[in-house]
């Protein structure tokens, strides 16, 4: 929540992977009963058969993500957001709740968080959500072209450490198979409350010429990275202005999100649009 050489010439080219660096550290997370009862519950109706096997977070040989795949699952044609790292599903639960012509499809690895989504979900009894507990890099890598019209990634995992920055989700390599699975002008909206983290966003997607950066709003961040610890020392750092958005409406503030902001924290919003 993975490198690829070169960009996949048409849908069913492959990536090839230099390195497999993972953005996650696979916990174990026991489910107290509520949450297992959830699981027993509600794993049949949301949670899809995707992965290779048991406790593995790799995706099947032969699945694809097609249109075919989506009219199958969903049973309709209507348009499909990803969410990379829903957590406890606040956020995608919310949109799904809002949005019942709207498909999503929720990629989480960590049981609780998967637990509580199909717990949020099922109390509601919300038919377009489903949920996917695999590595996101590999999903994308399996895209279709043109199948998804947005992709979500809210609050990454910061790795804050300095040799852990190579951990983080939002790389060269998740942008261009991200782009090759959004349809034309679809969108990869990203939000971080880590002053470092926005500035690697910028680093990574500002100067690809596959994604428009579709904010307005004028930010000033330090040119320089940081590792953990040490986040003061970029106030003496070189800073220069980025342009980020406006805080998306269709993200529900999570209790994530408010210890940010209570903590002081600047949130960074992005919303980069598919060329």
């Amino acid at each position: 929540m993975h490198e690829l050489e070169e960009q996949p010439t048409n849908d069913t080219a492959q990536p090839r992977h230099e390195h497999l660096v993972l953005s996650f550290v696979r916990r174990s997370g026991r489910l107290d009963a509520r949450l297992q009862r959830a699981w027993d519950t509600y794993a049949d109706t949301y949670l899809l058969p995707l992965n290779a096997g048991e406790g593995s977070l790799d995706i099947r040989d032969d699945w694809r993500l097609t249109d075919d795949w989506i009219r199958s699952t969903w049973g309709n044609d209507h348009p499909l957001i990803v969410e990379i790292g829903t957590g406890q599903g606040e956020n995608i639960v919310a949109a799904a709740a809002q949005h019942p012509q709207t498909n999503y499809l929720a990629l989480e690895v960590y049981d609780p968080g998967v637990a509580h989504t199909m717990l949020r979900a099922g109390k509601q009894q919300l038919g377009n959500l489903r949920i996917a507990q695999i590595n996101a890099p590999e999903l994308f890598a399996k895209a279709d072209t043109a199948t998804v019209n947005e992709v979500w990634t809210f609050f990454p995992d910061p790795w804050p450490k300095m040799k852990h920055h190579k951990r983080r989700i939002v790389q060269p390599a998740l942008a261009e198979a991200i782009h090759r699975a959004l349809i034309p002008g679809g969108l990869w909206r990203i939000a971080t409350d880590i002053e470092d983290y926005a500035l690697h966003v910028h680093e990574i997607m500002d100067a690809r010429t596959d994604f428009r950066n579709t904010g307005d709003v004028t930010v000033s961040l330090p040119t320089g990275h940081v590792g953990k610890g040490n986040a003061d020392l970029a106030q003496d750092m070189p800073h220069a202005d980025f342009v980020e958005s406006a805080r998306f409406d269709g993200r529900v503030l999570t209790n994530f999100e408010k210890k940010g902001l209570d903590a002081g924290r600047v949130i960074h919003d992005f919303a980069y649009q598919a060329i």
